[in-house]
């Protein structure tokens, strides 16, 4: 069972391993003996979380500027990925969130709501998943096995007000999930799975002021998320990691295109 469970000398590329959850999943990884490949725009974030990773354990991340978008970045990427590191085990998009022109205020309605900001929501959290998965996926195609791991969303699987841009996105990730997962595997074999991950409420630098107070407390939308989850709070960034895991190794698999709810039971909660 624990060479199923293994991660050791393993190299995983993560898209947002700068943000709370993913840098609480690359965190995991090393710790767990694998190698991060961390991707990302702002060269100085990376570079902290580079340090900071490698404090913990030594020459286990590695940094590479790039736009998750961008196709020229991408191939460059998947290039100097085969050069240095011969294989790439698993990749992990985490690329995405809101911004605030794209959500829609209480008192506002969907007439109000700003276009050229809801369209590049829908970009870097849909073509931020999309692209690198097409392009890194061709390394895992010659090496004959790999796992993709996306990040969907509880605005994916119903109604959640205000998000409009966000909530198309991470539904649009879902069937993507899917589709990937059917095309790599009847296509290029049975070791290379497509599956994603759909998180709860979790307090995070993007979300906070939405879900939190200025002295901690909940705001209305964060009371009335928690009355909506069985369990009755939001989850802590490292109750993600355990499914990533899973997904990654080969614990899982036959398991593709699959969509998992870490969520503390809002998804299955009717509110009555």
């Amino acid at each position: 069972m624990n060479e199923l469970l293994s991660l050791k000398d393993k190299n995983y590329a993560l898209s947002g391993g700068t943000g709370t959850l993913g840098g609480s999943i690359a965190q995991y990884l090393v710790q767990n003996g694998a190698k991060v490949l961390l991707l990302g725009r702002s060269e100085d974030k990376l570079k902290e979380k580079q340090t900071e990773l490698n404090k913990l354990v030594a020459d286990s991340a590695f940094i590479f500027k790039v736009d998750v978008m961008n196709e020229s970045d991408l191939i460059n990427l998947k290039n100097k990925i085969k050069k240095d590191f011969n294989h790439l085990d698993g990749l992990v998009n985490l690329a995405g969130g809101n911004i605030p022109g794209a959500t829609l205020k209480p008192d506002q309605t969907i007439r109000d709501i700003e276009m050229g900001d809801t369209k590049q929501v829908v970009d870097i959290n849909l073509f931020g998943t999309v692209t690198p998965t097409v392009i890194l996926s061709e390394l895992m195609v010659e090496q004959g096995y790999g796992s993709i791991v996306n990040i969907s969303s509880m605005a994916a699987k119903q109604t959640i007000s205000r998000v409009l841009g966000y909530s198309m996105a991470k539904a649009a990730v879902d069937i993507f999930t899917k589709w990937m997962a059917n095309e790599l595997a009847s296509k290029h074999g049975d070791k290379i799975r497509v599956n994603a991950v759909a998180p709860g409420f979790f307090i995070g630098n993007q979300n906070r002021r939405l879900l939190t107070n200025e002295d901690g407390s909940f705001t209305e939308r964060g009371n009335s998320i928690i009355k909506n989850t069985p369990m009755g709070r939001f989850g802590d960034a490292s109750e993600l990691n355990g499914m990533v895991h899973y997904l990654l190794s080969d614990a899982s698999s036959f398991v593709t295109g699959s969509i998992f709810d870490v969520d503390g039971g809002f998804s299955s909660f009717s509110g009555v």
